[in-house]
């Protein structure tokens, strides 16, 4: 029999993590670099960065490392502090002047740092002054790794502070965040909002899944160093741990090292081992060898949750110092604790930490956290998100109430609002509160929640709070306001929040102030299919109510909503009246409703046309956001950055960009309503009709009812237009002819801009002409007022394709050519080559085909642009007209590598369609599809379709 040998700890190979090892390795090679690694617990962050800094490569460069802890308190930028006062010593000459301003940050690094300047009064200066010190002190250091795991833990000082060196990192600065998604705040953002990096930036995102059986298979014989695992026993193994490392790691551990090998390799020799509850197993295992005063030790860090000091640790437990000291130096040994730096001592993981929790006894949990809770209590500055979860525990109501609340208080004040939402909602679900005391957590929850990301749990409490009767009016009012306003924005839930936000207007009749805040909510014109007048009715009983109001952050937010409105419609004097109000010096609770103007301009300015003022807008909205810790706020931004990008041309990485949006706001369906509409446009340019079809029923056609206005329009004319391309005429005209009729009864036709061309497009390809006019007529009385520069050059694309249909072809050049210089003056090249396109096609039908050499220049725009079906209808035409265009430098040939056309191909294949669907979609013989895919084949070694890989993408 082969016997197997047990390392005391860690896996002797890294198994099963190859392709994101070359992937983390490629990245601190390639610097400023930025590496997001993220999984659940166990799975093997710590681990892979680990071996990735241990590489021969690597070695000899400045690693620094910090660690986010799960009792967050509302104290920012501490892990950063951490990680840099591990340069004590270290720290280069020649810093900054501005690296002075660490001096009260890092006294470890004494006089290495420039005299501290003078102190600033203002909050964002002190802020972004200390921000510039720690990157001007990393460019210093040169080449350097910054290494910050557990990012779910993070503060959000911390994660701005961390976004900030990430936006623009020094150039020899390598960055590794670590993190798992399920418990990262509000809507899973790893840095508070979606990440965009800076031009020449390594940016990678490692998720790390399970192991399948083959590596579970792999990782026991490394660790047990046999001469092989049964296939059927690493089958059981994965089964048991869910191919969690570190559960697989700790379980093989636990087992009998040669029994491991000799009993067999079915279910009854696992269960013989008497392992049921795995890890907790595990660490019983451990902890049964230890001596009392040890096992007393480890009982305390179980309890404390976050790495301790000795101090306190000693305090924890109670005994004699010597007690104390030799129990932990036992629990060291034996592997069950283990010393985490800077003097704290605690589980190696957090599943340790969990397992040894369990198994007390209740009496015994609560004992401790009791004694947790009268020494941090005692501390110089008590800890409170740590005293309000050990009051919990310990079953002490009141203390949880005192400390949960100020707790959260702390954290609202701090911009923490992930913290701030968690830490009420634990409140609020202890089915011991007096009604009262759950009236006012409700209230302050409404308050968070409504700016923050998260919003299913918060939604379902204060549903609850309000079902269950005996509140004042007042009180009720305000909590169903703050929970119609979560409905609608987060939730997507428009006619669920339009009716909570009308019945709030009713039981406010005492608080006018507040009834005016649901009246401009009601006004906002993307809320289900009420008229402009409905809407305009609402905001001007807001403004009413609001005239005499002392309160002026209300005042401005009922203002704010006002020129939203009247900006949809593209009313002149707005842009400059919204101007002069960002220009007036605001105090802290106004900033947040100039947030909330420069996000809502910024929207209402894309869809307009104006998009330079929509980008500054965009800026200055994203900063003020990020001053007032308004993460819902930071994601509709987001949300219109993507659709700027797509408007003006911006396409590479746009999907990429769109789908991270996804990943990060997941469930918060008004920003991922801007992410799927961007997929949905980027996929109809390419000809991908399933993949369009489901985006755009996913940001607005799966649920009309629920979808934000203008974006249901920009998606319906998008459907008419996958409708026309597969010969759907019928679908083409119902679907536009739906989406006429709630533009006509919602009476803001600049929304128009997407829908009316492709409308008319479907009318007259149905012959109905008439009905084609008519609508341009409507659509240009509907916007004669305005000023919207997308709508106008709509309007004149849309005229030219009513001209077309009547034969009219000079004259629908003319439209065309008009449309397609408005549309460059946005600018939205797309729109502006598409009505290039069409006025040369006008003219070839005219009998000038002198004018159709000009397309090849299109076709090569579209191609560098990502629209790779306009491109191959425009080379169609060419090929029609019998032009030909050869390159200038010849004929490249590709060899081995496929060539652009055959790359279009491949991708076309590795999506499913079939010869004569992707001969459809590039205007191409299914013959000529045929010989395509035959190359595509034997150029990718692949036996069949199904392993033809798609080709990245930029957009």
């Amino acid at each position: 029999m082969t016997m197997s040998v047990f390392r005391p700890a860690g896996a002797p190979v890294l198994v099963g993590r190859a392709e994101e090892l070359a992937a983390l390795a490629g990245a601190l090679d390639r610097t400023p670099s930025v590496t997001f690694v993220e999984g659940e617990p166990g799975i093997g962050k710590t681990r892979l960065i680990r071996e990735a800094l241990e590489r021969p490569a690597r070695r000899g460069r400045r690693v620094l490392t910090a660690t986010c802890l799960p009792l967050r308190e509302p104290f920012p930028y501490g892990p950063v502090f951490d990680l840099l006062r591990q340069l004590a010593g270290r720290v280069p000459g020649a810093l900054n002047p501005v690296c002075g301003a660490l001096r009260p940050y890092l006294p470890e690094l004494g006089e290495s740092l420039p005299p501290a300047p003078e102190p600033l009064q203002d909050h964002r200066a002190r802020q972004h002054r200390l921000f510039r010190a720690v990157r001007a002190l990393l460019d210093a250091l040169g080449d350097a790794v910054l290494v910050v795991e557990d990012l779910h833990w993070a503060d959000d000082g911390t994660r701005d502070l961390l976004r900030f060196l990430v936006d623009e990192p020094p150039a020899g600065t390598a960055t590794v965040l670590s993190y798992r998604r399920e418990d990262l705040p509000g809507g899973g953002l790893p840095l508070g909002r979606a990440f965009r990096h800076a031009p020449g930036t390594t940016v990678v995102l490692l998720p790390l899944l399970p192991l399948d059986v083959a590596a579970v298979r792999s990782l026991t014989e490394a660790i047990t160093e046999g001469g092989g695992v049964p296939a059927a026993l690493a089958a059981e193994l994965h089964a048991r741990t869910a191919g969690i490392p570190f559960v697989l790691e700790e379980v093989v551990r636990a087992l009998d090292g040669p029994g491991l090998l000799g009993r067999g390799t079915d279910r009854q020799s696992l269960d013989a081992m008497a392992v049921p509850a795995l890890l907790r197993d595990a660490m019983a295992d451990r902890m049964r060898g230890l001596g009392p005063a040890a096992v007393a030790v480890v009982h305390a860090a179980a309890a404390l949750r976050v790495p301790a000091g000795e101090e306190l640790l000693a305090a924890t437990v109670g005994g004699e110092d010597g007690e104390v000291e030799g129990g932990l130096r036992e629990a060291l040994l034996a592997g069950v604790l283990y010393d985490l730096g800077d003097h704290r001592y605690g589980f190696r993981h957090t599943l340790a930490q969990q397992a040894v929790y369990e198994a007390l006894p209740g009496v015994d949990r609560r004992r401790l956290h009791r004694g947790i809770l009268t020494v941090l209590s005692a501390a110089e500055r008590p800890p409170t998100v740590q005293l309000a979860y050990h009051a919990r525990q310990s079953g002490d109501l009141k203390a949880w109430l005192d400390y949960g609340g100020a707790a959260a208080r702390g954290a609202r004040d701090m911009g923490d609002t992930a913290t701030a939402v968690e830490l009420l909602e634990g409140l609020l679900s202890d089915p011991r509160l007096h009604p009262g005391d759950r009236a006012g957590l409700a209230t302050e929850l409404s308050r968070a929640a409504v700016i923050g990301l998260a919003h299913r749990r918060a939604t379902a409490l204060l549903r609850r709070v309000i079902r269950d009767g005996g509140l004042p009016d007042a009180v009720r009012g305000e909590i169903r306001l703050n929970l119609g306003l979560l409905l609608n924005n987060q939730a997507g839930a428009y006619e669920a929040g339009r009716r909570d936000t009308e019945t709030a207007v009713g039981e406010l009749h005492e608080r006018p102030a507040l009834a005016a805040r649901g009246m401009a909510a009601l006004a906002m014109p993307s809320w289900g299919e009420d008229s402009y007048a409905v809407h305009h009715d609402w905001i001007t009983r807001a403004e009413r109510l609001v005239a005499d109001e002392p309160d002026g952050a209300l005042r401005l937010a009922v203002r704010v909503n006002h020129l939203a409105l009247r900006l949809s419609r593209g009313e002149h004097a707005v842009l400059a009246e919204a101007e002069t109000e960002l220009a007036t010096g605001r105090g802290t609770a106004e900033r947040l409703q100039l947030a909330r103007l420069c996000g809502n301009l910024a929207e209402a300015a894309t869809w307009l046309g104006h998009f330079s003022r929509a980008e500054r807008f965009r800026g200055q909205g994203m900063r003020l956001a990020e001053e007032c810790g308004a993460p819902f706020l930071l994601g509709i931004i987001d949300g219109t950055a993507l659709r700027l990008a797509w408007h003006t041309g911006r396409w590479e990485g746009l999907a990429e960009r769109a789908r991270h949006l996804l990943d990060m706001v997941e469930g918060v369906s008004g920003i991922a309503a801007d992410a799927h509409l961007v997929l949905g446009l980027l996929a109809v340019a390419r000809g991908e009709w399933e993949e369009a079809t489901a985006e755009l029923g996913a940001a607005a056609l799966d649920d009309p009812a629920n979808a934000p206005a203008p974006i249901l329009a920009a998606a319906s004319g998008a459907m008419a237009r996958v409708h026309l391309a597969r010969g759907a005429l019928a679908e083409a005209c119902a679907e536009s002819g739906r989406a006429l009729e709630r533009l006509g009864r919602k009476d803001i036709w600049a929304w128009g801009a997407a829908l009316v061309p492709m409308a008319v497009a479907a009318l007259v390809r149905d012959g109905r002409h008439a009905r084609a006019h008519a609508v341009c007529a409507e659509f240009a009385e509907g916007i004669a007022a305005a000023d919207a520069p997308q709508a106008t050059a709509a309007l004149r694309a849309a005229e030219g394709t009513v001209a077309t249909a009547t034969g009219r072809h000079l004259a629908a050049a003319a439209h065309f050519e008009a449309a397609g210089e408005l549309y460059a003056a946005l600018p939205h090249p797309y729109a502006a080559d598409r009505a290039a396109e069409a006025r040369v096609r006008c003219l070839v039908a005219a009998g000038q085909t002198g004018a159709a050499p000009e397309l090849a220049a299109l076709a090569d725009r579209f191609t560098a642009l990502g629209a790779t079906r306009d491109a191959a209808r425009c080379r169609r035409v060419l090929r029609g007209c019998g032009v030909v265009t050869p390159s200038r430098r010849g004929r490249r040939g590709y060899g081995s590598e496929l060539s652009p056309r055959e790359a279009e191909v491949a991708r076309l294949v590795a999506l499913g369609r079939t010869n004569r669907e992707i001969a459809a979609v590039l205007f191409l013989s299914p013959r000529t599809v045929e010989q395509h895919v035959a190359k595509v084949l034997r150029k990718l070694g692949a036996a069949s379709r199904e392993e033809v890989p798609a080709p990245s993408t930029g957009a």
